[in-house]
């Protein structure tokens, strides 16, 4: 992890093609603006966490096996 101490209106840059602009700080407040791709996500990190609680509860439903037989009409096809 890299800390780094950023005053208002300073950059961090992220490899060649995403900015970090440090916009205002108020208090414990940091307001900041990420410049980067489209094709690059972007979340909060409670939206992320979300997202992948989601994701995992969707996979595990996915793996509960069904027997086609018992689930299809017509048992016994």
């Amino acid at each position: 992890m890299l800390v780094l101490t950023r005053k208002p209106r300073q950059q961090i840059m992220i490899g060649d093609n995403i900015v970090i602009n440090v916009v205002e700080v108020q208090g414990e407040n940091v307001r900041i603006a990420i410049d980067a791709p489209r094709d690059i996500k972007i979340y909060r990190g409670e939206i992320y966490r979300s997202i992948q609680e989601e994701n995992q509860k969707a996979a595990q439903a996915q793996n509960t096996d069904v027997d086609l037989h018992e689930a299809l009409p017509g048992k016994g096809i």
